[in-house]
């Protein structure tokens, strides 16, 4: 793995400090990610501003949510799985919702396993889903406009996502109670 440097405000180019800055606001810490993000100011800036606008969207905490851990788990990514999961618990989500989508279960109430089950087919399919997997996403009562919302999401997390496996991001300290382990890579 080439090293990257997780910065601080200390350490991080000049123009990645306003970025962080309201990271560390709008968290209450710096995340590692954030600071990975911060040797690129555009990423930094461009991560943070998705995020805001997927904040936006026409989807509840919990359905944005669904997204967001949906994907990091179809990614196998550690740090996303864990930092939602801690989210989720701080914003008071369901979390027997949120356990059945870190354990690759099917979640009990429909609308929300109609979500998971289109944003995994979006990931594992890289966007090439069929007529009748975006029709179903519409009769369990989403929208067009929640179909690209849901594209928003995944473009989200594939930044994160990539970026974690790149740097093996470590978790930060509050993430570490909802640790979680992706599946083994074939070699």
């Amino acid at each position: 793995m080439t090293p990257f440097a997780v910065h601080t405000l200390a350490t991080a180019p000049e123009a990645s400090r306003p970025a962080m800055e309201a990271a560390q606001k709008a968290f209450g810490i710096l995340p590692n990610l954030i600071g990975l993000f911060a040797e690129s100011p555009a990423v930094a800036e461009g991560y943070l501003g998705l995020a805001g606008a997927l904040g936006k969207s026409s989807f509840t905490a919990l359905e944005r949510e669904t997204v967001l851990i949906a994907t990091s788990v179809e990614n196998d990514c550690h740090y996303c799985v864990a930092a939602h999961t801690t989210v989720t618990q701080g914003q008071k989500l369901d979390q027997a919702v949120i356990a059945a989508i870190r354990e690759r279960r099917p979640i009990a109430n429909g609308r929300l396993e109609a979500l998971r089950q289109f944003t995994i087919k979006l990931v594992q399919n890289r966007g090439f889903v069929s007529d009748a997997d975006v029709t179903a996403f519409l009769d369990a009562g989403f929208t067009r406009a929640q179909v690209l919302e849901t594209v928003m999401g995944i473009a989200l997390k594939v930044m994160s996502n990539y970026v974690n496996h790149i740097a093996e991001t470590p978790l930060d300290a509050p993430f570490r109670a909802n640790a979680w382990t992706p599946r083994p890579r074939a070699a």
